[in-house]
């Protein structure tokens, strides 16, 4: 059985990032969506608000696992026993730092294979940095993310806007 990790932030899950767990999941046994817990970020949901989102947009694929994890990616692999890591690349600039973490990361644990799935056309300008961009001036996001997450983004910046940072400052 060949497991692998699609990690991220997922801050929020776009239509790419479902791109990217879809395929994978025909292409893996198992694929463990890796939610970070980056404390050096100040994310718009919860690494458990973004655990269940994930969950929610993939209950209907049964061998996809959504984890989250703290720390090194690498410390996390051996932690779940997955030596495949998938990568999402939108352009050559995402290769290019993606290239020296598969290699930090092999330098670190040499059993880890870094699989780099590019992007479906349609999503190879969308980021979460984008969809909260436009979140926040209350656009459009319904093109970027699945219909599931967008009163959940829109709740958030209303929150927001009414606290007047997420913060409540």
């Amino acid at each position: 059985m060949v497991k692998a990790i699609y990690p991220g932030s997922f801050d929020p899950c776009t239509l790419g990032h479902l791109d990217i767990i879809k395929r994978s999941s025909a292409l893996f046994d198992e694929v463990i969506v890796g939610v970070l817990n980056n404390s050096k970020k100040n994310p718009l949901f919860t690494v458990s608000e973004r655990v269940n989102m994930i969950k929610e947009l993939t209950k209907d694929m049964p061998n996809i696992k959504v984890m989250s994890f703290d720390g090194l990616l690498v410390d996390f692999a051996r932690e779940v026993d997955v030596h495949v890591i998938i990568r999402g690349l939108r352009a050559i600039t995402d290769f290019e730092y993606e290239l020296q973490i598969a290699q930090s990361n092999k330098a670190q644990h040499s059993e880890i294979e870094t699989v780099f799935l590019t992007t479906d056309i349609h999503y190879s300008y969308l980021s979460s940095t984008i969809v909260r961009e436009f979140a926040s001036y209350g656009g459009d996001i319904s093109s970027f993310v699945p219909k599931e997450i967008i009163p959940l983004v829109e709740e958030k910046y209303r929150n927001i806007n009414v606290k007047g940072d997420k913060d409540g400052q």
